[in-house]
């Protein structure tokens, strides 16, 4: 059950891009991917000509040392599915999982320091909810032209 979690915790926070990358309905290759999304962000989060120029270079470095450590963490999540692991091993690979998180969250929290020299907090602000629209409108264009939302009763 713990492997189940941490895998689904791992694979919602990278789907997105990882679909998108690879192909899924889109056939978008990374750089097709990276320049809608460039200019998607660039465009909802009011960014100058300048400010992309500056800002785009680090962020993608962000977004690939973050996806080497993804890789990472699915290397570890992979081992967990040969047979006779023990134990301990299951324990060794949680762990390793959470420090692979916990690096990408100290990663972004020093790339915000960087983003800082370019772009103003209120900016930065902009910047992350463009980028959580434009991965939400990827995945509704996923789901397939027409195809119904399926109601979730509360």
């Amino acid at each position: 059950m713990k492997k189940l979690l941490v895998l689904w915790v791992v694979a919602c926070g990278f789907m997105p891009l990882l679909w998108a990358v690879e192909g899924c309905e889109q056939h978008l290759t990374k750089e097709e991917f990276r320049a809608k999304q460039q200019a998607y962000i660039t465009e909802k989060a009011g960014l100058t000509s300048e400010e992309a120029t500056a800002f785009f270079p680090l962020y993608f470095e962000l977004q690939d040392q973050k996806q080497q450590l993804n890789e990472e963490a699915w290397t570890l999540l992979r081992e967990g599915k040969k047979d006779n692991v023990s134990e301990e091993r299951y324990e060794e690979i949680l762990n390793g999982v959470y420090e692979a998180r916990i690096s990408a969250d100290r990663l972004e929290k020093s790339y915000f320091r960087k983003f800082r020299d370019i772009l103003s907090c209120k900016k930065i602000y902009l910047v992350q909810q463009a980028e959580m629209r434009f991965h939400r409108e990827l995945l509704k264009g996923m789901r397939g032209k027409g195809a119904p939302r399926r109601n979730v009763e509360k």
